[in-house]
């Protein structure tokens, strides 16, 4: 990686490793400060991206002490940012097909990610995750259940995720307090729901990040966006 950098002159390198255990967390940070020495040495920031976390417990279900032992805990917060050029917080993914519907970012939630974060992480070396793509939870088909179909959800694009509220004649309504459009239909009688990521949410993110004066935001993922968000930032 020293040797792409030189080569390519690149600006820098972003690790993002991921379902490290919490037992491996004192080797990931040794790892971690030797690729920083290298990449240093060769004119390369360094920077990585952790996993999400809002307290010091692991939490009350077994889902929370999973994500704790298999995703969260393995981060020591105050190593990494003195080692490394900056942090990017993966701020998102609140809630996934494992579990009820809700939105990849709510903003109380988002709240308790980052100001957890800033208790380790100096605020001009922490970048906030925003996501730009939204949920569509549904019931899927799985023929491999006795029940023959679970309960799911996808990730979609604006653009898809508000087409799919206008075909089924739903209205996204917005959520002040998590700072997110919702809108849910029936299909067949039974409901399926919608947490859309638009211009407002990104706009309400932006203002917060501010208000911490964090160093910026890392965005996950392009191409999945609600354009306007282009005009926002412009």
């Amino acid at each position: 990686m020293a040797e792409l950098c030189r080569r390519h002159r690149l600006w820098g390198m972003q690790f993002d490793i991921e379902n490290v255990h919490i037992d491996d967390r004192d080797r990931l940070t040794s790892w971690y400060a030797d690729a920083a020495r290298a990449l240093h040495g060769a004119g390369c920031t360094i920077s990585i991206a952790v996993v999400h976390r809002p307290d010091e417990l692991a939490g009350p279900l077994g889902y929370h002490r999973f994500l704790f032992d298999s995703w969260r805990a393995a981060y020591d917060l105050p190593a990494l940012a003195r080692i490394g050029d900056f942090v990017s917080l993966m701020s998102y993914s609140q809630h996934t097909r494992r579990t009820p519907p809700g939105p990849q970012a709510g903003l109380s939630w988002l709240t308790a990610v980052v100001d957890y974060a800033l208790a380790s992480v100096p605020p001009e070396k922490l970048s906030m995750g925003i996501p730009t793509q939204g949920l569509h939870f549904f019931t899927r088909e799985d023929n491999a259940l006795p029940e023959r179909a679970r309960s799911w959800a996808e990730t979609v694009t604006w653009r898809w995720g508000s087409g799919l509220a206008e075909r089924n004649g739903a209205t996204l309504v917005w959520d002040p307090v998590e700072a997110v459009s919702v809108a849910h239909y029936s299909v067949g009688g039974t409901w399926e729901w919608l947490f859309l990521e638009d211009v407002r949410s990104f706009q309400a993110k932006l203002d917060f990040l501010r208000s911490r004066k964090l160093r910026g935001f890392s965005a996950w993922v392009l191409g999945q966006e609600d354009e306007r968000i282009w005009e926002t930032l412009r």
